[in-house]
């Protein structure tokens, strides 16, 4: 068996560790040729004495040298910043690309694994939420694969028809249904969200993830993030897309048929599962992962998101009717929110206060070619930074 040579963009992340754990358990599939990492470079030395890549990139010159000296003589090429992410995304003797960057840094690599024909994991939903349209042409042109990594967008694409073609037009499938878990937050009294902690925020009931994303869930943003994402991944109408609060995360996504059928993909709620879905598709590996007891999960509930309590949901929404630039906006305000409710700076309940006001700040407009997402991501961050001067902390 010929293996896979893959290349993990965020291996220090959960994302990546996952990834990582999975290929230990097939070394005579999978070979690991390149690993990057920003700051952890501890965890980033010890993936790469366990693996042994050909290249492992960091985020500046400093931090290489750092990583060289300490890996020393394992036959490890240690590289740094944002034009080395690109090159290991595109090197000719890699087949698959994990998108495992958080956030609008994982954009250029991520595109550049895409426009090298790659087979690509995608795991990074900003690189859709802020370029979908640049990013999905490049697909097409590039004749690259792509396979959906977030639990949900992996249990709809599993749920869909064999004849589905990446639209989903013609092969009778009515609407998408993307279930939350309704994060730590969803049964707690409104009013007490106001002094809420980014320990609290943190505090996922159901999944291992990382700061950022954790804050994403609890607002909901992270479920606004994937209805964007689902937008473009399957050429659904806003109007197609619906998401339910599941709170037991086992129900990882829905799609409804035109005949009354609704087709589900449940499992325990471990990364492991899409991630070896993806990695061996359109086969079948051990991940790790139990098998789902339905005696032990006994119940299943649903419920409609309360955008009073999720606003961020609702400006997903928005953004993603505006089209152009909007959702590139929307993501770019809500990093800089989520920062600074992690740094001390914002209540957490202003979060969806900064995003909204940045949202109205930028004009919408064309954002078909990558110059023009990027300086949307940049009015995003700039009218975001703005806002934070009367919402923040200060300013309260």
């Amino acid at each position: 068996m010929t293996r896979q040579r893959l290349t993990i963009l965020g291996a220090t992340g959960s994302i990546g560790a996952s990834t990582l754990d999975v290929v230990a358990r097939h070394p005579d599939r999978f070979e690991v040729v390149a690993l990057t990492g920003h700051r952890r470079l501890d965890i980033l030395e010890t993936q790469c004495r366990r693996h042994r890549p050909r290249y492992a990139v960091v985020g500046d010159e400093a931090d290489a040298r750092l990583l060289a000296s300490a890996l020393a003589g394992i036959g490890t090429e240690v590289l740094a910043g944002p034009e080395a992410l690109e090159n290991v995304a595109a090197l000719s003797e890699v087949d698959s690309v994990m998108a495992a960057i958080v956030g609008a840094a994982g954009l250029p690599p991520t595109l550049a694994a895409v426009r090298a024909g790659k087979r690509v994991l995608l795991a990074n939903k900003e690189a859709l939420v802020m370029a979908g349209a640049v990013f999905m042409a490049e697909v097409a042109r590039c004749g690259a694969t792509l396979l959906p990594i977030d639990s949900e967008h992996n249990a709809v694409f599993q749920s869909l028809p064999a004849s589905f073609a990446g639209s989903l037009a013609g092969v009778g499938v009515r609407k998408i249904l993307l279930t939350a878990s309704g994060g730590p937050f969803r049964g707690v009294p409104f009013e007490s969200l106001t002094n809420v902690t980014p320990d609290q925020a943190c505090a996922h009931p159901n999944w291992a993830m990382g700061r950022k994303i954790s804050v994403d869930s609890a607002t909901m943003m992270n479920k606004g993030l994937e209805v964007i994402e689902a937008h473009w991944l399957f050429n659904a109408a806003p109007d197609q897309i619906e998401v339910v609060i599941h709170p037991q995360s086992v129900i990882h996504s829905l799609v409804q048929y035109a005949d009354g059928s609704v087709i589900a993909e449940l499992g325990n709620p471990d990364m492991r599962t899409p991630i070896a879905h993806a990695l061996a598709y359109p086969e079948r590996i051990e991940a790790g992962v139990a098998s789902l007891d339905l005696f032990q999960v006994a119940q299943l509930n649903f419920e409609r998101p309360d955008l009073r309590r999720f606003p961020c949901l609702a400006l997903a929404f928005q953004a993603l009717e505006a089209g152009d630039n909007a959702p590139a906006v929307l993501n770019a305000a809500n990093e800089i929110a989520v920062a600074a409710f992690l740094e001390g700076g914002l209540p957490f309940l202003r979060i969806a206060d900064v995003i909204a006001a940045s949202l109205d700040a930028v004009p919408v407009a064309a954002a078909n070619e990558l110059a023009a997402v990027l300086a949307a991501d940049a009015a995003g961050r700039e009218a975001a930074r703005q806002a934070l001067m009367h919402f923040g902390r200060s300013g309260q």
